[in-house]
């Protein structure tokens, strides 16, 4: 049997703390599908299938590695692909509280999907797309941050 697990996240723009969370989740699955929620209400910076072409270049092909995107609830989707595990991350403690809420309601929805929580690398604890995009609307240095096609393209999102 395959194990799937899913790794959902709007990832505007993905950040290292992303692509180190894509890379480790190979320990826990035989194949990850990296899923982009497409979300109405929220105004992305970047269209689905950038974040989609920006991911694919920053993890890299893989194999064991899918890219897609979903609409709705992520259990349908996790069900529709055969999924049998979500990959969050955990950044700080203040993201506990949520992240708990939406794995107790999606095992409540979808009994024997499991969630299971990794924390990026030092380095990257205080990394969000937030701050990302903050950084790079007033024209800092996110180098260091993303891989280098996503600073060049928040670099040319900004130069507008």
């Amino acid at each position: 049997m395959t194990r799937i697990a899913v790794y959902p996240g709007s990832f505007d723009p993905p950040t290292r703390g992303h692509t180190d969370l894509v890379e480790r989740s190979l320990a826990l699955a035989d194949r990850v599908i990296v899923a982009v929620a497409r979300n109405a209400v929220k105004e992305p910076l970047f269209s689905v299938e950038e974040r989609l072409d920006m991911l694919r270049t920053a993890v890299g092909d893989h194999a064991r590695i899918l890219y897609d995107s979903f609409e709705g609830l992520l259990v349908d989707f996790a069900h529709a692909v055969g999924a049998t595990l979500i990959v969050r991350g955990l950044r700080a403690v203040s993201d506990f509280e949520y992240e708990f809420q939406m794995a107790m309601a999606n095992r409540h929805l979808r009994p024997g999907l499991e969630t299971v929580f990794l924390v990026p690398p030092e380095d990257a604890t205080y990394l969000s797309s937030s701050l990302v995009r903050e950084i790079a609307r007033y024209g800092g240095d996110v180098s260091g941050l993303v891989h280098p096609v996503v600073a060049d393209a928040l670099r040319r999102r900004f130069a507008r």
